[in-house]
């Protein structure tokens, strides 16, 4: 992006630019727990906030984290943390609360090789589908991927405002390639931003009625403190916050749930295309990934292979209409990941074509190379 009058360009490292995005966003709120490759986020974020307004707290643990970031958006404040793989993992049951409480909360997870402690600086995409089922129950969730300096600013908002329009958890996906990876970013100018801020009650409190359905399905939020008061459970609960056992009340809060999201796929489900209108084999990609997978589909096409690259942005819900599109349309698909194959998965499941679908995965926390997927593209087009 080119600096018009007034912007500022800066060397920025991704973790950095997260840190921007979520500023901007009006995150006032962080807890979170040292972690390799995320640290950057809570150390800048600790001198920050408070010059912004906002709180930063170091939690004994990951668990204690995603609770405090809970409360804190119960509150009223915009909320996030950040973590990487094991961390991640502590915070499952909590994220399920926030699925059931419809507490919003930003949730940046930068991965790294796993299983278990894994390959601490090493970049992987293996949580990918954590990200989706890592709690229990059925739930709908909303998760993005970064793969630039400039993603991880305009996606952090992003995240932001869909957590506080649909009153759900948004998990940003990065790894240890994009979180170090220093690129030049301009700043765009505020009123270029969009904010997007959760909706408030307009009755008084008495007559409030917190989980009441909607033609959005997404009932309004109020702050704890402000006089509203009503109760908040990981139960599953009737419109007033109250535990149920009624069928009817069950069905009607789950099939809320999912509804909120699946009306707004239009504006969830966001995927970038390059050099797909003609192509006749493309590359299926994400993250840091997906920047080689450019490159290789720049290299085809210079010695004759009409290869597009459609890179997915948001992850879940499965971007399932433009995946379908690109299938429909070639005769063959490369699916790189650094992991055993996890959204080639879903590429598989949705292909109703005679597409040939080809993965490629590394597990070594080595890149992705733009040859290695070159490679694949010569052999499925020629």
């Amino acid at each position: 992006m080119s600096a018009r009058k007034g912007q500022k360009r800066v060397l920025l490292q991704g973790n950095e630019a997260i840190v921007e995005g979520a500023l901007a966003a009006g995150c006032r709120f962080f807890a979170g727990y040292p972690i390799t490759p995320a640290s950057e986020i809570a150390e800048l974020l600790s001198m920050r906030l408070p010059l912004a307004g906002g709180t930063f707290i170091q939690m004994e643990d990951e668990i204690a984290s995603i609770g405090a970031v809970i409360g804190a958006s119960l509150a009223g404040v915009k909320s996030m943390t950040a973590t990487s793989g094991p961390g991640f993992s502590l915070m499952q049951e909590n994220l399920g609360f926030a699925c059931m409480a419809e507490v919003p909360c930003v949730i940046v997870n930068v991965m790294r090789g796993g299983p278990s402690t894994g390959l601490p600086t090493n970049p992987s995409q293996g949580d990918v589908m954590q990200a989706r089922w890592g709690t229990h129950g059925d739930h709908p969730v909303i998760v993005l991927s970064v793969s630039t300096v400039q993603d991880c600013f305009e996606i952090t908002i992003l995240a932001f405002n869909l957590s506080e329009k649909y009153r759900v958890p948004v998990i940003i996906l990065s790894d240890a390639v994009v979180a170090h990876t220093r690129e030049v970013f301009t700043f765009p100018h505020a009123r270029e931003i969009q904010i997007v801020d959760r909706a408030l009650p307009s009755m008084p409190p008495e007559w409030y009625i917190p989980y009441e359905d909607s033609p959005s399905g997404v009932p309004p939020m109020a702050p704890f403190g402000e006089g509203y008061r009503y109760h908040v459970t990981g139960l599953v609960h009737d419109v007033r916050g109250f535990p149920t056992q009624r069928p009817e009340e069950i069905k009607a809060l789950i099939n809320r749930l999912f509804r909120k999201i699946t009306q707004g796929f239009h504006e969830i489900q966001k995927v970038q295309r390059f050099m797909l209108d003609d192509a006749d084999v493309s590359v299926i990609a994400y993250g840091s990934v997906s920047r080689a997978a450019r490159q290789a589909v720049k290299e085809a096409r210079r010695e004759g292979v009409r290869a597009g690259l459609l890179q997915l942005i948001t992850l879940f819900p499965f971007p399932r209409s433009s995946v379908e599109s690109v299938l429909k349309q070639c005769r063959g698909v490369v699916v790189p990941e650094m992991n055993v194959g996890q959204i080639s998965r879903e590429v598989k499941r949705v292909n109703r074509w005679e597409c040939k679908v080809e993965k490629y995965n590394r597990v070594d926390g080595r890149l992705i190379t733009p040859k290695q997927i070159r490679q694949l593209i010569f052999k499925l087009g020629t």
